[in-house]
């Protein structure tokens, strides 16, 4: 097992709130993680995919949780959510830390039971497929990089995997780690067809949901546009509101997500059209059809492929930054764009721009200037992310960085750390 670095986010939120929520897509090592936090708490484990406990569960929750001593681990709540009344009752009679972890592989914030039943009383942990920086077995701390005072530097290692190969072959674990092309699709076609037939269809209560595979893959090719309802409407041959009640399945089961629009009036943000973008690179090739030598060779389709593969890495180290941004995308009337802006709670911004090529000219630099001069004082830097192997000053807080820096990144005031095995 890699380490994975929520983990320790994990045990410092089951040392002081009653419930923990570890959530994310199925396949992303929830169930390892939380069985090893079991073995190391001497927690009891049970898993709701186990058809005799989920039936027990749902036929008298509150006597299921009182024949088991705690604390307690439920493996996919998401299956049982008439537990959550039960539990809520039991932690308002002895509010213990690291009474129940649940995991899920569903986002059970949107049943309506959990707003109701848990809040105030939950911490919610989220499970990513494995950063770049797991899966070397080092730590990353880009993020606080970027917004540090000091340049960062470059922490050289050997190039081992191509980039190309990190982007088509993702970050679920077990994926991940086949090397055979053919039985990485096998496994993706397999997954595709597990999660939309069983993870959706728990969530839905109803059948009928045979376009879902279709829209997944009219996303896929367009990962990280903006998304317009309307193009997809006539693409898919649905209605609006049919399809944004699928498009609200997929993102309940972490498949996909969105990336707000970025705008000093913060207000203005929520009527602006956010990206979308599938929340794995592998999946989203494998779906798109492509494989290594297309990629390579078809700068188009890595581009955009690229700049997912840079928005979730970013997303999953926020899940364990000390001072977490949020993620927006920005753009202008005259036509200038940023692809990803991460702002702090201060105000504080840094814009990140994506380039699937080995050189970079000032021109790249038009929308991060853009986005300097809407931002004014609270602007940090910006940097455009490129396929080349060294960090270029292009002007004042302006750079030039290779992909790379988003797992080999460290700040100069910071000593060099020795990597986890």
């Amino acid at each position: 097992m890699l380490p994975r670095h929520a983990a320790t986010l994990l045990r410092t939120a089951l040392a002081d709130r009653p419930v923990v929520l570890l959530h994310g897509a199925r396949q992303t090592g929830k169930t390892t993680l939380a069985q090893a936090v079991a073995e190391t708490s001497g927690a009891h484990y049970l898993t709701l995919d186990d058809m005799t406990v989920l039936s027990a569960a749902r036929a008298d929750p509150a006597g299921f949780l009182a024949g088991f001593a705690q604390p307690l681990v439920l493996d996919e709540i998401q299956r049982a959510p008439e537990l959550l009344v039960a539990i809520k009752a039991a932690v308002d009679r002895t509010r213990t830390p690291g009474r129940f972890l649940l995991t899920g592989s569903a986002n059970v914030l949107l049943l309506p039971q959990v707003a109701e039943s848990l809040a105030g009383r939950m911490e919610i942990v989220s499970l990513w497929p494995f950063s770049q920086g797991e899966i070397e077995g080092g730590s990353e701390n880009f993020l606080d990089a970027v917004f540090g005072r000091a340049q960062p530097m470059l922490e050289r290692r050997p190039r081992a995997t191509p980039l190309a190969d990190r982007v088509l072959r993702g970050g679920y674990p077990e994926a991940s780690q086949i090397k055979r092309a053919e039985r990485r699709r096998a496994w993706f076609d397999a997954y595709v067809t597990s999660i939309l037939q069983r993870d959706v269809r728990d969530l839905a209560r109803i059948e009928g949901l045979t376009e879902l595979p279709r829209l997944l893959a009219l996303l896929a090719a367009r990962t990280m546009a903006q998304l317009n309802y309307a193009e997809l409407s006539r693409s898919i041959g649905l209605p609006q509101s049919t399809l944004k009640r699928y498009f609200a399945l997929l993102e309940a089961v972490f498949l996909v997500r969105l990336v707000p629009p970025w705008h000093t009036n913060i207000g203005k943000r929520l009527v602006k059209t956010p990206k979308v973008l599938l929340t794995d690179t592998g999946l989203a090739a494998h779906l798109m059809g492509i494989d290594g030598t297309r990629l390579v060779h078809d700068r188009g389709l890595l581009g955009g492929l690229l700049e997912g593969f840079v928005t979730m890495e970013l997303i999953k180290q926020a899940g364990w930054s000390a001072a977490p941004p949020a993620l927006y995308h920005f753009r202008t009337h005259e036509g200038d764009e940023v692809d990803l802006v991460l702002e702090r709670r201060d105000g504080t911004v840094v814009g990140i721009e994506v380039k699937s090529a080995a050189t970079v000219t000032a021109a790249d630099f038009k929308g991060l200037r853009a986005l300097a001069a809407a931002a004014g004082r609270r602007f940090r830097r910006g940097i455009v992310l490129y396929t080349g192997r060294e960090v270029v000053p292009f002007g004042a807080d302006l750079f030039a960085v290779p992909v790379e820096a988003l797992w080999c990144w460290r700040d100069r005031a910071t000593p060099k750390k020795k990597a986890t095995a």
